[in-house]
């Protein structure tokens, strides 16, 4: 059976949650493979509004099995609450449909506050733009071998001595910052408090993997973030802590390259960004502002305003390369509805040269100016189409030209919020 990746394939917001959510109904599996809970998902099933962080977007599907994977960074007082009002919603969440990896990293309240006391020292040209949740410092600590991981919650000795090899370390950042430094036996209690809530999650997620493979199970890998903002091949330094390209789906829960099939790849009608970086396409005009007003980009975690822009399939037709994407999902196509022309960027100029793809230093990216091509707009609505036949011939072009130019078919198209207004072309899942 067909195990199937999917990733975003911008700088995030792209509608994953949606498309999960969606796919998720032909999987078995659901498994998170990386980043933390600066990431947001916002479903919408009916009438109810779900809003997720840091539980997989399939904990909403009855019968399915959702995973945590090591490749997450996880606040686990976050990851309760978020539990608890997720079952206020109604929607039943146990041992036996969420399973967390007992080899995840934790993030701590020192995380977040070393966080936001570097992002608030940084100059301002040398700012982020992070959420100030810990996920980068969480993520060093990881690499740095002085994380406190989900199985040292079981052992009160284990669970001292993570923590003291951690404050050696961060108790001398804390200094250099003039912040105070950490009340050990205190962040210790509170880890002792938090971790029977934890610890009945927690499960060897490689070995119920790698069975649930054996087994014929489909399993659909969900990161967060796009690849934009992949550590290695996103927009270096304005990018997350971990990888989010594709690859990473099988480092992330402890399966091996094999055992991925498809790669999906969420892709937006047009382009946004939240916070710093270069954004090539972006539009400081009306266009501008009507995207952000019509696609409602407003962040499910901060709330920050979304920079939009238009389409950049140069950025697209790269992240497809990098992530092996084998068919797109084209999301909110509707928000182009009445626009008389649209542009699709298709490269840059850099001092007077033309390239292809966006360079790696961040000189010159900040030089690259788009190429565009135009294409006629569409009047007729296109919100809630579930048919090529529901769309107007122009869109259906667009889209069409979107293909050719990112040089990836696409495989499923999305015209609301709604989880049943999508038309599906090619099933990821297909045999």
């Amino acid at each position: 059976m067909a195990n199937v990746v999917v990733v975003g394939a911008q700088w995030g917001d792209e509608g994953k949650g949606k498309i999960v959510d969606w796919l998720s109904e032909r999987a078995d599996v659901i498994a998170r493979f990386q980043g933390g809970h600066n990431a947001g998902h916002t479903l919408v099933i009916g009438s109810e509004v779900y809003k997720l962080h840091a539980l997989p977007s399939g904990v909403v599907r009855g019968g399915k099995l959702s995973v945590i994977g090591n490749g997450v960074v996880l606040d686990p007082w976050h990851l309760i609450k978020e539990i608890e009002t997720i079952r206020a919603q109604g929607v039943e969440i146990t041992p036996e449909t969420l399973m967390v990896a007992e080899n995840t990293p934790l993030i701590l309240p020192l995380h977040g506050e070393l966080d936001r006391a570097r992002e608030e020292a940084a100059n301002p040209g040398a700012k982020i733009g992070t959420t100030g949740r810990g996920i980068g410092p969480a993520y060093e600590d990881k690499v740095g071998r002085r994380s406190v991981r989900v199985a040292d919650l079981g052992d009160r000795a284990t669970l001292e001595a993570r923590v003291d090899r951690a404050l050696t370390h961060h108790n001398a950042l804390r200094r250099g910052l003039g912040i105070a430094p950490i009340d050990r036996d205190r962040l210790v209690a509170e880890l002792e408090e938090i971790a029977p809530q934890i610890l009945p999650f927690a499960a060897p997620v490689w070995k119920v993997l790698n069975e649930k493979r054996k087994a014929g199970r489909r399993i659909l890998f969900e990161g967060a973030q796009g690849a934009l903002l992949d550590i290695d091949f996103g927009t270096y330094p304005f990018v997350t802590s971990s990888n989010v390209i594709a690859g990473q789906a099988a480092t992330g829960v402890g399966l091996g390259p094999s055992a991925i099939d498809y790669t999906l790849g969420i892709v937006k009608a047009y382009t946004t960004r939240v916070g710093e970086g270069p954004f090539p396409t972006e539009l400081q005009d009306t266009d501008g502002q009507r995207l952000g007003e019509r696609g409602h980009e407003f962040g499910t975690t901060t709330g920050r305003q979304r920079r939009c822009g238009w389409f950049d399939a140069c950025l697209v037709k790269q992240t497809c390369a990098t992530s092996g994407v084998n068919g797109i999902a084209l999301t909110k196509l509707d928000v182009l509805d009445g626009f008389e022309t649209l542009k699709i960027c298709t490269g840059y100029e850099l001092d007077g040269t033309r390239l292809d793809y966006l360079p790696t230093a961040a000189d010159q990216q900040a030089r690259c100016t788009p190429i565009y091509e135009e294409l006629p707009g569409w009047s007729q609505s296109t919100e809630g189409a579930r048919s090529w036949a529901d769309l107007p011939a122009e869109a259906i072009k667009y889209v069409r030209r979107v293909e050719e130019l990112i040089e990836c078919p696409v495989a499923l198209l999305s015209t609301s919020p709604e989880r049943d207004d999508t038309i599906l072309v090619t099933d990821p899942f297909a045999d």
